[in-house]
């Protein structure tokens, strides 16, 4: 069986104007998603809108690696006419494109690399200042996303480096539903361990983050 995820990820955010949202979902979902999961190396994709938080629009793209949009069959793709006319780099506000290299777990395991899109997603994008990034990375991925990661509901968390776009850093939890961040189980992790909330105030986190969004489309 092909690997549906691999150490690589991009994700496109944006918002459209309503006017034009009912074109822009029908070229998305009939055109563009599947010219990109044709490339190499795009193992899996769908399409999420915001539950919280924004841009509305989120394109979620399972990479083999983040060295696949650099590839020929990557870059040298020329926009059809419906591009042109209704794509996100002609209609789109609060673009952001961003491509990550996964950092937590440190190696794809088969349940990982088999698993397909989530039905939900958490994101955080977050920078930290170069003197507290060892200290704050170890506690990261070795305490803060292992115990949200026992929440119920909660399928797994990963966390990535941006090789592409800004800010630094992110974290992604997948959700079986979107209101697994609600519940007491989620909130009693906050701060279960005393060096969470120090640990915490050191992140400074992007507009919007973090934000919970819901599978919208999947081919």
């Amino acid at each position: 069986m092909a690997d549906k995820k691999g150490t690589g990820l991009m994700m496109v955010w944006m918002d459209v104007p309503a006017d034009k949202e009912e074109e822009f979902n029908q070229w998305y979902n009939e055109e563009h998603l599947p010219e990109l999961l044709a490339i190499p190396g795009v193992l899996n994709a769908a399409r999420y809108e915001a539950v919280s938080s924004g841009p509305k629009h989120l394109a979620c793209y399972e990479l083999e690696s983040p060295a696949v949009v650099e590839t020929e069959a990557f870059t040298s793709r020329k926009p059809t006419e419906w591009a042109q006319r209704i794509g996100p780099r002609v209609i789109a506000t609060n673009l952001i494109n961003n491509v990550y290299q996964m950092i937590y777990p440190k190696e794809l395991n088969p349940a990982i690399a088999s698993a397909d899109m989530a039905p939900a997603l958490q994101i955080g994008r977050m920078d930290i200042a170069p003197e507290n990034s060892e200290e704050w990375n170890k506690w990261y991925s070795g305490v803060y996303v292992p115990n949200y990661e026992k929440v119920p509901g909660c399928i797994r968390g990963r966390r990535w480096n941006a090789v592409r776009g800004e800010p630094s850093y992110a974290v992604v939890y997948e959700f079986e539903h979107e209101k697994v961040s609600e519940t007491a189980e989620w909130l009693a992790q906050r701060d279960i361990n005393p060096d969470n909330p120090k640990m915490r105030d050191l992140m400074t986190h992007a507009a919007g983050s973090p934000g919970i969004w819901k599978k919208t489309f999947q081919l």
